[in-house]
């Protein structure tokens, strides 16, 4: 009978569609909205903030830089070349700022048309594996998988990594579980050489090899001939090679010294050697598993307790479709896991493959009474605590309030209005639909977050005010030094920038910028922290102007003349000028 009304319903609503429509058309008519509106929702926000710290600021100064001195080949930052990165990301974000002709409405899409490509990635192998229910509900869950939600919200490198690596693992799946065309199987070692120069770790869809050949063996999945692992190989390496081998010989044949440390530095210390010996974002072996997925995988994470005798039961059937990608999280989960290095968003190339493997369970996890119950709670525990500290907050409790100074940022109205959007959901959907609750709130909560949020933080995260009043007080035509400098300064300049060297050791920038300001003291400046300037006594701090609290750090600015007894030396660190500053 349910099945009858349900057909009912979908007959009622075909009647005004405005032509008549087979299975297919209607199928297609969801599917196109589905993917307008996941687009509409990704895409909110964008040109409502600037690039914010700590990653952003860097790309957008990158790209920029790019495109003012055309120099695509090698990225720099501020003058320097920037030697921790390949230019793939780079070059997207320039043509985004170049197409659209603003930093604020380009920086953003690259990660916002990787995030709408991965989603389609996701859905359409999805659909054709179980049909366009389940793929509707597996694009939901991504889009509600918090990780991704807020990956696809920031211009960092981790979300165009995703769509590549997730383009190759497609390639796999299609190939091994669906038609078994070649083309799906050169696309992945493609996608993967285009995702190694875009982050060393593209090659993470070579975690779904292990457990292919296993069901291959077994006789479940389609299987190359192992000279097509060669041809794929050689595809990969010639895709890696478009940018590597002309790069190495421009670093190697040239009489730049610098090239040659970009040209090692990006070859050897920021691949292997940041695996096997990590410097910094050190963190235990079991950090992904206790730190990093209790929130990253939010919510499906809710219903692993049900998950697990699903998998177990699709094992027990060698279910290829399910096992293909979860061995595939276990071994790149492990991979990151060896290294002392980690970081929570080097597991979002994870997600796509767990939608995969979670896909034909949603409809059954969706009517766990358990799990919904868990959802609901969760959701009442996450906006409570966001809807109290609201309330509190704007009731003015001193520590709420000495962290709302800190920070420079006013949440309370926004908290609690996000926080009592529970109450309704919850009244209205009722406790029993709590993953269906959890979604649309989650969906609200990235919708408030890229409108309300940017709003309200912008100004915090952002210097750009800060650095036009730093413009007003020095006049248009005076130059600016940055000791020390944080990239988002020098994106927001309004004035001509100068730096000594990103890695160079404070004592001795402060030094050249002492050479440097003293040279022409009343058309130079120098930009510093408080604590800084504070910690040198040759300083006149009579004359400071004090601009605040900008990115947790207290800032002045200081003329020339304040540092006229401060001792300078021209060759203590180099002198860099910012050119998206000239």
């Amino acid at each position: 009978m349910k099945h009858i009304e349900n057909q009912r319903k979908v007959n009622s609503f075909m009647r005004f569609l405005p032509l008549p429509m087979t299975m297919a058309r209607h199928n297609r008519f969801f599917w196109c909205l589905f993917l307008l509106g996941s687009f509409v929702i990704l895409a909110i926000g964008l040109g409502l903030r600037d690039p914010w710290p700590a990653d952003e600021p860097r790309f957008a100064l990158n790209a920029l830089e790019m495109l003012k001195t055309g120099q695509f080949w090698f990225p720099h930052r501020a003058g320097e070349i920037y030697p921790d990165k390949p230019p793939i990301f780079m070059w997207a974000m320039a043509i985004g700022i170049a197409l659209t002709g603003s930093v604020r409405w380009g920086f953003m899409l690259p990660s916002l048309l990787a995030a709408f490509g991965t989603l389609f990635l996701v859905s359409d192998l999805t659909r054709r594996l179980y049909g366009i229910r389940i793929a509707l509900l597996a694009g939901i869950a991504l889009l509600s998988t918090f990780q991704f939600a807020l990956q696809a919200r920031t211009a960092q490198i981790d979300m165009s990594l995703t769509f590549f690596t997730t383009l190759g693992a497609y390639g796999f799946l299609r190939y091994s579980l669906i038609d078994a065309k070649n083309i799906w199987w050169y696309v992945s070692w493609i996608a993967m050489g285009i995702g190694i120069l875009t982050k060393g770790v593209g090659f993470l869809p070579l975690a779904l090899i292990p457990g292919w050949i296993l069901f291959y063996k077994q006789g479940v999945v389609h299987h190359p001939a192992w000279k097509q692992y060669i041809k794929g190989f050689l595809l990969l390496i010639l895709t890696v090679s478009l940018w590597v081998v002309p790069m190495a010989l421009i670093a190697t044949f040239g009489d730049d010294s610098s090239l040659t440390a970009y040209r090692d530095n990006i070859l050897f210390k920021q691949t292997g050697e940041r695996y096997a010996n990590s410097w910094h974002h050190l963190n235990p072996w079991y950090y992904y598993l206790a730190s990093v997925i209790p929130w990253a995988w939010l919510p499906l994470i809710l219903a692993f307790p049900w998950l697990i005798k699903h998998w177990q039961r699709r094992l027990r059937r060698r279910d290829a479709k399910i096992w293909m990608p979860l061995s595939a999280i276990l071994l790149i989960l492990l991979f990151f896991s060896l290294s002392p290095g980690k970081r929570g968003v080097y597991i979002l190339p994870t997600i796509p493959l767990l939608i995969w493997a979670v896909a034909p369970s949603i409809p059954g996890l969706l009517q766990q009474k358990g799990l919904n119950y868990l959802a609901t709670f969760t959701i009442i525990a996450i906006s409570g605590t966001l809807l109290t500290a609201g309330v509190l907050g704007g009731y003015g409790v001193s520590s709420l309030n000495e962290l709302s100074q800190h920070y420079g940022v006013v949440p309370w109205n926004w908290w609690m209005t996000i926080g009592a959007l529970s109450i309704p959901l919850i009244l209205w959907l009722k406790p029993h639909r709590g993953m269906l609750i959890f979604v649309i709130w989650m969906l609200a909560f990235w919708v408030s977050w890229s409108t309300w949020g940017y709003v309200l933080m912008n100004t915090a995260r952002s210097p750009h005010d800060m650095m036009q009043n730093v413009q007003r007080i020095t006049g248009k035509n005076a130059s600016l030094a940055l000791p020390d400098f944080d990239e988002e300064f020098v994106l927001q300049a309004q004035q001509p920038v100068v730096q000594f060297g990103f890695k160079t050791p404070l004592e001795k920038q402060l030094q050249r910028a002492y050479a440097w300001v003293k040279q022409s003291p009343d058309e130079r400046w120098i930009l510093t922290r408080a604590d800084q300037a504070k910690g040198e006594a040759c300083i006149d701090q009579s004359e400071k102007h004090d601009l605040g609290i900008q990115n947790s750090d207290h800032w002045w600015l200081l003329p020339g003349s304040a540092f006229s007894q401060c001792p300078g030396n021209k060759k203590s660190a180099p002198l860099y000028e910012a050119p998206t500053t000239k």
